[in-house]
């Protein structure tokens, strides 16, 4: 039972690092504060948009989406701090 308990937080832990150096990569493309910028230009387009693509059933779940992202651009703007 130990060593799976163990094996389990190993793969854990690499797909953690995994995950990191994602972000660090998407983060060395530009500043959080640069992605958040972008990221509501990219929904304020999409919103504007609507009109003329007409109604989306998932429009809330694009929001939510876009509000996730932002939110975590926020949290890491404020850790560089």
């Amino acid at each position: 039972m130990q060593t799976q308990l163990n094996s389990d937080e190993s793969e854990d832990s690499k797909k953690l690092l995994a995950y990191g150096r994602e972000v660090a990569e998407l983060l060395s493309q530009s500043h959080a504060s640069t992605w958040i910028n972008d990221l509501w230009d990219i929904y304020s387009g999409y919103m504007m948009a609507q009109k003329d693509l007409g109604h989306n059933l998932r429009a809330g779940d694009i929001f939510a989406s876009f509000k996730e992202l932002l939110f975590f651009f926020q949290r890491i703007e404020k850790m560089k701090k």
